[in-house]
């Protein structure tokens, strides 16, 4: 009789131990102090970005806060404009959550799917698909805050805290 011989190549044929070898082969390996100061230099050189934009347009007499909605208007639209261009995909890849927590990772999140699925018309591709990250962050940003804001008066109404 012709006894067949186990294809290594597949892995519901390999043995226990080969597998766990194939799994430490592919799977990848990651430097944790070395991501986190990616995404340190990263983030931080966004907000030094956001600072000088505000200490300039300060600088031409416009109040503080007008300053910051300008300056996060600016940050979101050179996350747009760097997103349009497949250069912030470049920047994610090397500092991570530095460049995804801003408001500049917000803003490529809307832009991205809506780049993507243009193809597909305004209304199916655009229309529907801009709001396959930003949906949920909305809905749960505006059920959250209402949330707060109920617990907030029933603490006022009850004394706990001061209005």
């Amino acid at each position: 009789m012709e006894q067949k011989q186990k294809d290594k190549s597949k892995p519901e044929q390999m043995s226990s131990q080969e597998y766990t070898q194939y799994v430490k082969q592919i799977t990848p390996t990651h430097n944790t102090p070395l991501n986190v100061a990616k995404a340190f230099l990263v983030g931080g050189i966004i907000c030094t970005i956001g600072q000088a934009i505000t200490s300039w347009i300060t600088s031409m007499g416009v109040e503080k806060e007008a300053a910051g909605t300008w300056t996060s208007i600016a940050l979101i639209g050179l996350a747009i404009m760097l997103t349009g261009f497949n250069l912030f995909s470049s920047i994610v890849k090397f500092g991570g959550a530095g460049a995804l927590v801003p408001i500049t990772g917000f803003a490529n999140s809307m832009v991205s799917p809506a780049i993507e699925y243009k193809k597909e018309g305004w209304v199916f591709g655009v229309g529907c698909k801009i709001f396959t990250i930003a949906g949920p962050v909305i809905l749960y940003g505006v059920v959250t805050s209402w949330i707060v804001g109920v617990l907030y008066y029933v603490l006022q109404m009850l004394g706990i805290i001061g209005g």
